[in-house]
């Protein structure tokens, strides 16, 4: 049956009135709509709210609230509305305060008296917790993805770096001198709890809210187990209270990505020393550095440098959310609208970041020989000096002190570190070799640390994690 057939009158979604106006003698004043409405932003949410709408009405269709024949009218205007928008051609109107009503406005105009049934048994409020807890779903995992790609060529460029190494720093001083591999590696496993914790939350926020109603569920004959099922959830709420209220996975989410881009700003910070004059680790392929509009020789590093500002754009994002949720009664309170914009935030930003991070990384040379001039400066074999005079019985603290005494005096002027050692009567020759060009690297033996061996062992360990990682990843 067309609109113009129907022998009821026509709906609020169809006549563009609001969904509430039969309460009110006069309608919404202009401000209140542009300052409620939400479509600029959570129209991204239309795959997700056609699903769930798809589920609800074949759940109308079970329950016996509506004829086969509706049913099957309904999920032919929805699969229309699916092409709409897909397709860039869909109107939105006026009166369209977030994607939600537009989808049942235009489902309704298609359908007549059968799309004016379609929001029954159903609020807003957990059509909408369902439908970003479906978008959480299906993003989430991309993001995941993205880390898994970023972890794969540092796993590539550890593979590749053989045996050259640098300092490893700590208060951003010379401290021991590390394989190159095993720095790049120290950022993958760091990635590797990220898509960890983002897989978890996916599995955690895998529950339906459909069914919950606004806030109590419903008198009619509902199934909100069947929907969920339908729908692909592992499970379905257990208090309609809760279902519509609860954004813990939002806040989850957000805190997952947070750390993600925490993580970033960390690699960023590395590639902007690293690419500096001052210390010429590494150089930055022409399509993934910037140039001066002023200064012809200049090469910047903006993806790395950007990689730093917006973790704490990501951060704000967090922050703003927590403080919205943080006082609200249950259940439903009209706050929770501000909960897409930063988590739709946090995933955009977080996702070209990885995108453009993997790039720089993919593309970047580096540069052995500056890292390994500057971690072959003799004072950096000092532990190891230290550890030599323990092998041979002196305690910590008196070898500690001894090897300080020594260097001291090398960095004074009094001579060279190794030449100093050499006639020192409780170091010697022997210890004087530990000052040379490469040995201290050679001398991390230990599981899990920066020499040859372990690393040598490491590579593979992180191989294997990076492929249970790529497994636990939704096809």
């Amino acid at each position: 049956m067309t609109p113009s057939e129907d022998a009821e009158p026509a709906s609020p979604a169809a006549t563009g009135a609001t969904l509430w106006h039969g309460r009110f003698a006069a309608g919404p004043a202009e401000e209140l709509l542009a300052y409620t409405a939400s479509l600029p932003f959570d129209r991204r949410l239309w795959p997700q709210d056609i699903r769930g709408s798809q589920a609800h009405v074949r759940g109308l269709g079970r329950a016996g609230l509506l004829d086969q024949a509706d049913v099957a009218a309904v999920l032919d205007a929805l699969e229309q509305v699916a092409a709409e928008l897909s397709a860039g051609t869909f109107a939105f109107a006026p009166t369209d305060e977030d994607v939600h009503t537009a989808i049942e406005r235009r489902v309704t105009e298609i359908a007549g008296r059968a799309g004016a049934r379609l929001h029954t048994g159903r609020s807003r409020n957990d059509q909408v917790a369902t439908d970003l807890r479906l978008w959480c779903k299906d993003e989430l995992p991309v993001v995941a993805a993205r880390i898994v790609a970023l972890q794969q060529v540092l796993l590539e460029r550890a593979r590749a770096a053989g045996g050259a190494y640098l300092p490893g720093y700590t208060h951003l001083q010379r401290a021991q001198p590390v394989l190159l591999a095993h720095h790049l590696l120290a950022h993958g496993w760091a990635l590797g709890r990220d898509v960890d914790r983002l897989l978890a939350t996916v599995t955690r926020l895998d529950v339906s809210p459909l069914g919950a109603g606004a806030l109590a569920g419903s008198s009619l004959p509902l199934d909100p187990a069947a929907t969920a099922a339908d729908l692909g959830f592992a499970g379905v709420f257990a208090n309609s209270l809760d279902a519509v209220s609860d954004r813990d996975f939002v806040a989850e989410a957000l805190f997952d990505l947070t750390l993600v881009a925490i993580h970033l700003s960390r690699m960023g910070e590395e590639w902007v020393l690293w690419t500096s004059d001052e210390l010429g680790f590494a150089r930055l392929d022409d399509g993934y550095a910037t140039g001066s509009s002023m200064m012809p020789q200049k090469k910047n590093p903006d993806i790395a440098e950007l990689a730093r500002g917006k973790a704490g754009r990501v951060i704000g994002d967090l922050t703003g959310l927590l403080v919205v949720l943080k006082g609200l009664p249950l259940a439903y309170n009209r706050d929770l609208q501000e909960d897409k914009e930063p988590l739709f935030d946090a995933v955009d930003q977080v996702r070209l970041a990885l995108g453009a991070l993997t790039g720089m990384v993919a593309t970047a040379t580096f540069v052995p020989d500056r890292m390994q001039a500057a971690a072959d400066a003799p004072e950096l074999a000092a532990t190891d000096l230290a550890e030599w005079l323990v092998g041979r019985g002196m305690p910590f603290r008196d070898a500690h002190a001894v090897v300080g005494t020594v260097v001291r005096r090398s960095l004074d002027g009094e001579g060279d570190l190794s030449a100093l050692v050499a006639a020192h009567p409780e170091l010697g020759p022997d210890a004087a070799a530990l000052v040379g060009p490469g040995v201290a690297v050679s001398r991390r033996t230990t599981p899990g640390g920066g020499g040859p061996g372990p690393v040598a062992v490491q590579l593979e360990q992180f191989a294997a994690a990076l492929e249970e990682l790529r497994a636990r990843l939704p096809a």
